[in-house]
């Protein structure tokens, strides 16, 4: 936080500065992803992106390439504040060569439900994890002089009609487990919080007392609470709340908000307090005159040492669910069948919003190659097929007709038709042209000479808003209107409606693709292509074929962004397409075979028992296939563990509902997610929360704890432990408490407390000191709106995870 000599009284002084018309019109959006500037008082534009896996800047282009770090999911499942804290740097210095302020991440939202679309971008279903890597993460990008913002500000915890749902909680609940990441992120120091579209208790986020008390007010946030794009509905009754900033602009702010302060409807001390939120904001980051915080533009050329850490967290992160046998690390094998499309296009980000383009990637297949090359022969088979959507145009199969580059040729028109801009992209899905807002633009046209390299039927797809034509050869051969099934921004501006056309195409002989979309709502518009696919059954009998031919096999098994997105929440829990048919087949052929899950959250894994290796790589960036090959090889250890509770089965899971009845989604469950209602609960996950193998073992010897603790102190504890395998190694020391003879029934089997991760040689031992925080043995009272702290015995357990805790001891929480 800075000097009150400097981020209150000059800072007000400013204030004063200002006419209404001038602080009015700081509050809202001057365009999509920027502030307005003030020279008034020396504060230029300041510039927001989203995150969380990099820097994506302003601008939805191909061309404009950013660095991609593992997800959410992975970052905490490395349990590794130090590690993400430095992760976070490098979005920091990505941040400033892009000329980005603010970042909007991390995701402090849970996994309320395995179902939830989103889970990629959050971190997990528990709420003290949450917090400690969230605030690791924003600790990280923070102290590179960028802000990070914990959103979504709260209980935006599925996408199912998230811009209208009504979250009803009891106060407890909300306080113990929803908010507690977010007070966690305060704590840290974070410098803005974003309100989400959701409603809680009837009333919607942007307009919400929850953004007063507790935000403000008991925890002492001094940032701005910006909003989730579009999340501003009104004028008095959100600007009349602790809103600071509605976004994107124009918004609904601006002239309305002018008047109602004129009227009366809203205090002219309320605008004044948000506009010195917004200029402490610019002085963090260095938007502001006079208050300059190391804004120095990073050098444009990526850094090897960003490269070999993102290689590193892949490692860090990767769960290795099953090892039987040992079958890990492999001795590079003379043949390996590497089968599944994702290991040829290993999935390495979630989809919506939060996607990037990063300017190089190493899938699975590639980094297996690369680590074998001249020592083993690597051969590939997809297997499966997952998606009826091809993949939209690019170098490869395309050339722009006016450059002859490859790619293709954008086109902005007027209703005429006449060209207003034009420019050559790389790929035929575009976002928005390079150009921007063109004044007149009516349509937008993406062109392509696309070569076949085989004859036969070939399966385009088109994608976009309003009435869209293609032509191939001049011919029509689609034309219709797509029209919006949502008014989510993410439909509209990131993932529209898409159909697709079969054509017969001959090989080397171009074919000139003309598509034409009508403007109606956002940018985008995408031109597919795939060429014939090989029957389901073929493709799957070619794979197997590769499989019993060859040493060892590794599939690569996954989610689709038609399954795992923003936007929506899943409707299944199993695997697209045949995969779970694949990977049974396989396993029949071959005893060595290794799977590789690339999803962003759960999916149930109904041969798990029937392989002898299964590794979870959840979605992990560019470096996918440089990280994974080095735990397939043992350069490097999977070093994660779960975040989330994985089921056996989906009719096993105790909370799955994510679909509003009546516009009201009911957390009927209380506190007990994840874990917490597994415990509670007669089936037994496949998986708990916080499990993870390495390549060697450990032995829990020994517990020690104080003997009474005072209420309101945190206290610690000391786990003994020995690695017992024959390599070093990392373990996650896990501590948890619980309360059998509590007076509150509402109370949770157990708990997390406090996790270490620690590092052994083999037979080393090693005394991992946990702390335990107060608030961990606090409960909320809603009598009194306050925490109280109920004393009594509390038991202490340690393990590696919710489920495998062999150390028990306890402590007497004295009478106050």
């Amino acid at each position: 936080m800075q000097q009150d000599s400097q981020a209150g009284t000059d800072l007000t002084v400013l204030v004063t500065k200002l006419t209404l018309e001038q602080k009015v019109r700081l509050l809202a959006g001057a365009s999509a992803w920027r502030t307005y500037e003030e020279p008034a008082v020396g504060l230029r534009a300041m510039v927001a992106s989203d995150g969380p896996v990099g820097v994506r800047g302003e601008h939805w282009d191909e061309r404009d390439t950013a660095l991609a770090l593992p997800s959410p999911t992975a970052l905490a499942a490395t349990f590794d504040e130090e590690l993400v804290t430095r992760l976070g740097g490098v979005l920091a210095a990505e941040a400033r060569r892009k000329q980005v302020d603010i970042l909007l991440a991390p995701m402090l939202n849970l996994h309320r439900s395995p179902l939830g679309g989103r889970h990629f971008e959050s971190f997990a279903e528990d709420p003290l994890l949450t917090g400690r890597i969230g605030a690791a993460y924003l600790r990280g990008v923070q102290a590179g002089g960028v802000a990070a913002t914990a959103k979504h500000y709260v209980a935006n915890d599925s996408e199912t009609a998230r811009l209208s749902l009504d979250v009803r909680m009891d106060e407890a609940t909300l306080h113990e487990v929803y908010l507690a990441p977010f007070e966690a992120a305060v704590a840290a120091g974070a410098w803005v919080v974003m309100s989400g579209y959701n409603a809680v208790d009837g009333v919607t986020m942007t307009e919400h007392p929850l953004l007063t008390e507790p935000l403000k007010g008991r925890w002492g946030f001094d940032g701005v609470v910006i909003s989730d794009w579009g999340a501003v509905r009104s004028i008095a009754p959100s600007a009349r709340a602790a809103q600071d900033l509605a976004m994107p602009g124009p918004g609904p702010w601006g002239d309305e908000l002018l008047a109602a302060v004129r009227a009366g409807a809203v205090a002219e001390s309320a605008v004044d307090d948000k506009v010195l939120r917004l200029l402490r904001l610019a002085g963090r980051v260095g938007a502001l005159a006079g208050h300059d915080q190391a804004r120095a533009v990073a050098d444009s050329t990526v850094d090897e040492p960003d490269r070999v850490l993102l290689r590193r967290a892949v490692a860090a992160g990767s769960v290795l669910l099953r090892n039987e046998g040992d079958l890990l690390p492999l001795a590079v094998p003379g043949t390996i069948a590497v089968l599944g499309p994702n290991a040829s296009a290993s999935r390495i980000q979630g989809g919506g919003s939060a996607g990037l383009f990063p300017a190089s990637v190493v899938s699975p297949l590639a980094g297996i190659r690369q680590a074998t090359e001249g020592r083993a022969e690597v051969r590939y088979a997809a297997g499966v097929h997952l998606t009826e959507w091809p993949a939209p145009l690019h170098t490869g199969n395309a050339r722009d007709p006016r450059s002859g580059e490859p790619g293709v040729l954008l086109r902005v028109l007027d209703a005429e038709g006449a060209e207003l801009y034009a420019e050559h992209r790389l790929l035929g899905r575009i976002l928005e042209p390079a150009g921007g807002e063109l004044d007149g633009a009516a349509s937008i046209e993406v062109r392509a000479l696309l070569r076949p390299d085989v004859t036969g039927s070939w399966r385009l797809a088109v994608t976009g808003l309003g009435h869209l034509t293609l032509t191939a050869d001049g011919v029509t051969v689609f034309d219709d209107t797509i029209v919006a099934d949502s008014s989510d921004p993410t439909v509209v501006h990131v993932a529209p409606p898409s159909r697709r056309i079969d054509l017969d195409l001959t090989a080397d002989q171009d074919v000139d693709l003309v598509l034409h979309r009508e403007l109606s709502a956002g940018w985008v518009v995408a031109l597919a292509a795939e060429a014939p696919r090989r029957e389901p059954a073929d493709e799957l009998t070619a794979a197997v074929a590769l499989a019993r031919d060859s040493d060892v096999a590794i599939i690569v098994v996954g989610t689709t962004e038609e399954f795992e997105s923003e936007g929506f929440d899943r409707s299944t829990l199993d695997l697209p397409g045949d995969q779970d048919e694949l990977v049974r087949a396989v396993a029949e052929v071959n005893p060595r075979t290794v799977v590789i899950v690339n999803a962003g959250g759960p999916v149930v894994l109904p041969w798990r028992e029937q392989v002898p290796a299964v590794l979870l790589s959840w979605f992990p960036g560019q470096e996918a296939g440089a990280g994974l090959a080095d735990i397939l090889f043992g350069v490097a250890e999977p070093g994660g563990r779960l975040p989330t509770t994985w089921p056996a089965a989906m009719a096993d899971v105790p909370v799955l509902n994510t679909t509003p009845v009546d516009g009201v989604l009911a957390y009927t469950e209380g506190p007990h997610l994840g874990y917490r209602a597994w415990l509670r609960g007669a089936a037994r996950p496949a998986y708990w929360f916080g499990h993870g193998l390495g390549y060697t073992t450990w032995s829990y010897e020994q517990l020690s704890a104080p003997e009474q603790v005072l209420p309101g102190d945190p206290f610690e504890v000391v786990v003994r432990v020995r690695n017992s395998g024959h390599r070093g190694g990392r373990e996650v020391v896990q501590v948890y408490l619980a309360r059998p003879d509590s007076v509150l029934a509402r109370r949770p089997v157990r708990w997390l407390a406090g996790f270490a991760g620690v590092t052994a040689a083999p037979g080393e031992t090693v005394d991992v000191t946990v702390r335990v925080a107060a608030r961990a043995v606090q409960h909320w009272s809603a009598a009194e709106h306050e925490w109280h702290t109920e004393p009594g015995a509390v038991r202490i357990l340690a393990g590696r995870n919710a489920d495998d805790l062999p150390l028990h001891t306890s402590t007497e929480i004295v009478a106050d």
